[in-house]
């Protein structure tokens, strides 16, 4: 197990046990109001440096980074000189040289936190690199859960991840988070998606998405990605929906309860359909809900340590 950082979150095992323990109670006590946020990062300063689109985890930093008192700049590469060709070595020299506490940063190449890490004194919050991990997601992911079900634990839940597993940085930051808390996962979709060998990794996987949803509790649906294809086809969307997408028919056939998850932004009609997002069993908008006070403690840990 890696050794706890306050100075880095670029992927979940650089989380110890113990600071993944106190992230969640931190989280926990920003959204019952038994840590006040107010002041906490008075007089720090936050840079959102997102070279891809973001809606939810970009306004999620956002707003928790205001949140806690901190000055926040917004920066992506239109409008500024990467869209002259600066490289992103230079554009983060430019922002070290402004002082920045935290840079929380999102990158289409796998491996982009760690060239900017090596360029700054600033803490690094990986927003999203490539199709390797999206830290911060699989928290509020877990958090969602554990408060859904009110237990930190979540041992013996079956959570099917369903879709592009294999260019979903949710479903990999997820993979080493999930059985971590106790859970077990498997893996379902078409084999251009999901390869045979992640059984290798402990990992169930299933093609057929009736055998996939047998018996599962949380079905944790994944976009697929069209922008991360290079020759990787399923056929049309229309065919991908009538094998693989979610509708009210299949989720009554999973476990009494069985919860949906969507890590956003949701294609709907491919994978799950508008009844399937409107059911009260749906929880992205406790995610999102949830993600705010996530990042809040992700933020507060790094830059002012100590207790929540």
């Amino acid at each position: 197990m890696a050794t706890t950082s306050r100075r880095r979150l670029i992927r979940v095992n650089d989380l110890s046990d113990a600071a993944l323990a106190e992230l969640f109670a931190r989280a926990r006590a920003f959204e019952t109001g038994e840590a006040l946020p107010g002041g906490r990062l008075q007089g720090r300063f936050v840079v959102n440096l997102f070279y891809e689109n973001s809606t939810r985890t970009r306004v999620s930093f956002e707003v928790a980074a205001k949140r806690l008192g901190a000055e926040v700049v917004n920066v992506t590469p239109a409008g500024t000189s990467v869209a002259k060709g600066e490289s992103l070595v230079d554009t983060v020299r430019t922002i070290e040289a402004n002082g920045p506490d935290v840079i929380v940063f999102r990158h289409q190449d796998s491996g982009a936190p760690e060239v900017i890490e090596r360029e700054t004194k600033a803490a690094v919050i990986n927003a999203g690199d490539g199709s390797r991990g999206h830290p911060t997601q699989a928290l509020l992911d877990a958090m969602t859960l554990q408060s859904t079900l009110q237990r930190e634990r979540l041992d013996g839940l079956m959570v099917a991840m369903v879709g592009d597993v294999i260019h979903s940085r949710v479903a990999r930051s997820n993979m080493d988070l999930l059985p971590r808390l106790g859970a077990r996962v498997r893996l379902v979709g078409p084999s251009c998606f999901v390869a045979d060998g992640f059984r290798d990794l402990g990992f169930e996987v299933a093609h057929d998405l009736e055998e996939g949803l047998r018996g599962c509790d949380v079905v944790m649906m994944l976009r697929v990605q069209l922008e991360r294809h290079q020759g990787v086809s399923f056929g049309s969307t229309r065919e991908y929906h009538r094998r693989y997408g979610l509708t009210k028919e299949r989720l009554d056939r999973c476990a009494p309860q069985a919860w949906v998850m969507h890590p956003g932004p949701t294609n709907r009609g491919v994978e799950m359909t508008d009844e399937v997002m409107d059911d009260p069993r749906c929880l992205v908008r406790s995610q999102v809900e949830h993600g705010m006070f996530v990042r809040m403690a992700a933020l507060d840990m790094l830059v002012s340590g100590g207790a929540a």
